[in-house]
């Protein structure tokens, strides 16, 4: 699924394709191999059984080279294993997991699980990249990954050498939905497969631009598929290509299309994943009903919708900047989806939104956040009861300090992500585009966001005046709210009264001009330390901890511990049940090697200084112990997402969005040693050494293993991020020459303290929509005086930074609470 997208030609040419090929159904319910929970009541922590744990073996020929020049011999089976899809049927829960770019097959498996928590491996299992779900209705068939279940649980299989791809989607067909569907695959394949016979025929190899294949459904009449990559290099076949072409220029990546049966359609060059409508997996209900697809760009999360043969568009906000990337790696399948009780949950870049079934153009209302997420979540749904979310965590894509890919399923409930991370977000309509006279811009969402600011700029030569609408009810009335004039190339802010309520927004400007609209959502936090953590040291608490490096194995499924506490060295492992794993190989010298401490940052006197090729930026500090503290810096916890602990604050880092779009999590003020996720559960090291049991707490025998365990969402509950910092402290400042960028972004509570050797003017710059810079403010300091600023309530940026207009001593200290 990631590094490596191969055009459909290369892949063609190694692969042998059965047009029309029938497969023998089996006839007999697959018995399989059965993994029991260890009691009749399985460990449980947050929400997690570590005995449902999914991995997958590796070594398979079927996957292709990491390197697209044939020069690499390492296979990437095993280097990530992602739970694609998950769905109730025929009593049990099904699933199938995934390795990275395997359309041949892999030793990934075809899972059910039983009400009383055994899983069944099944036989059949043909493994491969899939991430595809749907019921045939007609034939009362799961089909999933290349296999097809009945109402019994029998299960048959389309062999991966006559329906070769990494198959994403399976939808309704246009013109026999009782007896075929059809199957999308990432490298844009397009099969029809008869649901009875199994009978396989390649429709398209390539037919429409962009890479990565997402989404597939069938909706009033026409089949709308989902691409949310693009190659650096544009190598479709023009014989393969029926409509689209190469990108234009940098904001064409991905696409939106359709097909009639007969003619292909653009509908949007934009990277897009999922597509469904009001009928989910099972398809639409009719030819009337609506269809959704979300994409996104550089400004917002997109989300489109078919009514009446008409596409719309709607933005919402991003709350992480990890999704992003051009070919869509980072982005993997994004849902809208019936979680029981006629109540649909969206996801889309790390947030939860309670989504509509009603969704169409004339009731567009109902669409509300519920929470952030760091879980990188493929597929959820409801099963006896319980809310089921599926992850793809722990990998060794790029990750070293991991031994092995697995992951996990959580069973919890709808009012469980309601204590996640606090609805924050940010997003808007424009970017610095041209912006025409009287044409409203695209709604955005505003409904039921907590504190909300709106930032506008322009380059225009005079004054440009910007009338703000608003959709109260949802049904495409619009009222005019607000007019604010910004004066010539200015910036200017507004933060909405907390009685403000809409649906959406949108906006117009007097002028044509280029212009940025963009949008701050702070909604709100934890506040208090949960008392789950108790058992992990603060910072300024005396005593020594259990000082333990962690990882999870390679040569096994265990975890394996390294205590370092006062100088000491004793290996270990742990199991499923947490308890320490007796006549194991002493593993000190590989843990010593793979997750020996470096620096990620600096700190001087002003704050923690970070740097990668984004740039140089500087976040808070919280206590100076942390400065004599030797603790693991980041992480890799998710897929392609790290956590940076810093100073006692735990930050989110996507790989390729860098410390430019860093964005502070918690902060914890702890003596967090090490952490890593294993078997879907979070696991921390640097507990108290008399921490007493309770839930989270273990420590095996009673010996130096003790740590913290529980899900990577609990750790919003470890207070909301806070700190104190300066882009200068006691600086020698040049005149006119700006400061490195200071983290704003996440804070809630903020002010700055400005102080000099001389008469100065501090200007200060935010950067608001990662941009460029904005002036927000200039503020005279007279000489050995301090002046102190509070920002207004609900004021948000990504990034300040601080100018003064002569060369001085000075220092910029700004204080978050």
């Amino acid at each position: 699924m990631k590094r490596k997208i191969f055009s459909a030609g290369s892949i063609m040419c190694a692969m042998a394709i059965c047009a029309a090929a029938t497969i023998t159904a089996q006839t007999t319910v697959s018995t399989g191999i059965t993994l029991k929970p260890s009691s009749k009541k399985p460990l449980q922590i947050s929400g997690v059984y570590p005995h449902l744990t999914v991995f997958n073996e590796g070594g398979s020929t079927a996957c292709e080279p990491i390197g697209t020049d044939g020069n690499y011999d390492k296979k990437l089976e095993g280097r990530e294993v992602g739970i694609g899809a998950t769905v109730p049927w025929a009593g049990k829960l099904w699933m199938v997991t995934y390795s990275p770019h395997c359309p041949n097959g892999s030793s990934d498996k075809l899972y059910s699980i039983d009400s009383n928590l055994n899983m069944i491996i099944h036989p059949e299992s043909v493994g491969g990249t899939p991430a595809n779900r749907m019921i045939h209705r007609e034939s009362n068939q799961l089909i999933t990954g290349s296999y097809l279940i009945d109402a019994n649980g029998k299960v048959r299989v389309i062999p991966l050498t006559v329906m070769p791809g990494r198959m994403t989607a399976t939808a309704r067909h246009l013109f026999d939905p009782a007896n075929m569907v059809y199957f999308y695959d990432m490298e844009g394949m397009l099969y029809e497969v008869n649901v009875h016979t199994l009978a396989v025929n390649k429709l398209f190899n390539k037919p429409v631009p962009g890479w990565h294949g997402k989404g597939g459904y069938t909706a009033q009449k026409r089949l709308i598929i989902a691409n949310n990559g693009e190659h650096k290099v544009f190598d479709i076949g023009k014989e393969d290509l029926k409509a689209g072409a190469a990108p234009k220029n940098d904001e064409e990546k991905g696409v939106l299309a359709e097909w009639d049966g007969k003619e292909w359609r653009i509908i949007e060059r934009r990277q897009f994943t999922e597509v469904t409508g009001p009928g989910g997996i099972y398809g639409a209900p009719d030819d009337n009903a609506p269809a959704w697809s979300m994409g996104w760009d550089k400004r917002s999360v997109i989300l489109k919708l078919l009514d009446n043969g008409k596409w719309y568009s709607f933005r919402l906000p991003k709350s992480t900047r990890t999704y992003e990337g051009l070919g869509g790696w980072f982005t993997e399948w994004p849902r809208i989806r019936e979680i029981g009780n006629n109540k649909m949950l969206m996801d889309m870049f790390g947030m939860f939104y309670d989504f509509p079934k009603t969704f169409s153009y004339k009731n567009t209302a109902g669409i509300s956040p519920i929470s952030n997420h760091l879980r990188y979540v493929p597929d959820f749904c409801n099963w006896n009861g319980k809310l089921v979310i599926a992850t793809d965590e722990t990998s060794i894509l790029e990750n070293p300090m991991a031994g092995r890919s697995q992951s996990n399923l959580w069973f919890g409930n709808f009012a469980d992500l309601k204590q996640w991370g606090a609805a924050n977000g940010w997003g808007g309509p424009w970017i610095k585009d041209a912006v025409k006279a009287g044409v409203p811009s695209d709604a955005f969402l505003v409904n039921g966001f907590g504190k909300k600011i709106l930032h506008l700029s322009h380059n225009a030569e005079e004054a440009v005046s910007f009338t703000l609408e608003i959709d109260k009810a949802g049904n495409n009335k619009w009222t005019n709210y607000k007019k604010i004039t910004v004066a010539a190339k200015g910036y200017q802010y507004l933060i909405f009264p907390a009685d403000f309520s809409a649906n959406w927004i949108r906006i117009k400007s007097n002028k044509n001009c280029t212009a940025s609209a963009f949008f701050h959502f702070t909604g709100k936090p934890h506040v208090k330390q949960d008392a789950m953590f108790n058992s992990i040291a603060g910072i300024d608490e005396a005593g020594d901890v259990h000082a333990n490096l962690i990882r999870p194995a390679g040569h096994n499924k265990n975890l394996q511990i390294l205590n370092i506490s006062n100088g000491k060295k004793e290996y270990a492992e742990l199991d499923e049940k947490l308890e320490v794993v007796t006549a194991v190989a002493d593993s000190t010298k590989q843990m010593e090697k793979l997750l020996s401490f470096k620096k990620d940052f600096e700190v001087d006197e002003a704050s923690v200084i970070v740097k990668d090729k984004t740039g140089t930026f500087r976040l808070p500090k919280t206590s100076h112990k942390y400065e004599t503290f030797s603790y693991r810096n980041a992480r890799e916890l998710e897929s392609e997402r790290y956590m940076l602990n810093a100073h006692g604050t735990l930050y989110e880092i996507g790989r390729e969005s860098g410390f430019a779009a860093i964005r502070p999590i918690t902060t914890h003020k702890k003596k967090i040693i090490d952490y890593c996720t294993w078997r879907g559960l979070l696991v921390i090291s640097g507990t108290k050494i008399n921490a007493a049991k309770d839930g989270h707490y273990f420590n095996s025998n009673n010996n130096s293993n003790g740590l913290w365990f529980g899900g990577i969402d609990d750790v919003w509950k470890l207070g909301k991020p806070v700190g104190e910092g300066g882009v200068w402290k006691n600086s020698q400042v040049k005149a006119n020459q700006p400061s490195l960028p200071y983290l704003m972004t996440g804070y809630d509570k903020k002010k700055i303290s400005l102080t000099a050797d001389k008469d100065i003017t501090i200007t200060l710059e935010v950067d608001v929509d990662h941009n460029g810079w904005n002036e927000y403010k200039k503020i005279k300091v007279a000489a050995g005086k301090t002046v102190e600023y509070v920002f207004p309530d609900g004021y948000s940026a990504h990034w300040i930074r601080a100018t003064a207009d002569k060369d001085c001593t000075a220092t910029a200290w700004l204080i978050y609470q």
